[in-house]
């Protein structure tokens, strides 16, 4: 990797961030929670660790090996599952991701970027107008609706196929089959044991 497209990266992250941050009235109330925090990413493909820093105002990207209050190695196909909490026991037992430090750093972090809440509409209307800004930031918020709902179908057919086609995971069914087998032989276990209890006593 080039040496200045780290700091590139960093720059170009911080000053989106930022603008980001004036969009929305209520981020500073999340900044406070978070000041003086640090979260750092290390992505393992490129070798990059991408720093977190937390002030009253902004967050701050940059670039050092010193101890930070959560550290998260990860690779960029794990990256991206991270938003559901749900797969971090998997990711984890399969070394696909390491968490140092204080967890709940990352999800105050995780929690302050999904709240962040940007007015569009009003930093378009600077540009072209309240009534266009309107109908544009509309037009967003439609097709953010139908990527959200094409992923969540794309998710479903893919789990679908994982237990009918593929057979990769039970059903509940299958599962609620397997835990009434479980506990059948754990019974039949515990009667041995009492019989074995009582020939051994006699």
């Amino acid at each position: 990797m080039l040496p200045l497209l780290p700091q590139l990266l960093c720059a170009a992250a911080e000053a989106t961030v930022a603008g980001i941050i004036k969009l929305d009235p209520n981020a500073k109330q999340g900044l406070l929670k978070l000041q003086g925090k640090q979260l750092s990413f290390t992505l393992r493909e490129l070798s990059l660790t991408l720093v977190i820093t937390a002030t009253t105002d902004t967050l701050l990207f940059n670039q050092h090996n010193e101890p930070t209050d959560c550290a998260i190695s990860t690779d960029f196909t794990s990256l991206k599952q991270l938003r559901d909490p749900s797969q971090l026991t998997r990711l984890i037992k399969a070394d696909a991701l390491q968490i140092d430090g204080d967890i709940q750093v990352a999800q105050q972090f995780s929690y302050f970027f999904e709240q962040l809440n940007p007015d569009w509409a009003q930093a378009l209307s600077v540009y072209i107008g309240d009534a266009a800004a309107h109908r544009v930031t509309k037009a967003i918020e439609q097709i953010q609706r139908y990527i959200t709902e094409q992923s969540q179908h794309l998710t479903e057919l893919t789990t679908e196929l994982a237990q009918d086609e593929l057979r990769l995971s039970p059903t509940s069914i299958e599962v609620a089959q397997f835990s009434q087998h479980v506990s059948d032989v754990a019974a039949r276990v515990a009667l041995l044991q009492q019989q074995l209890n009582k020939y051994q006593e006699s």
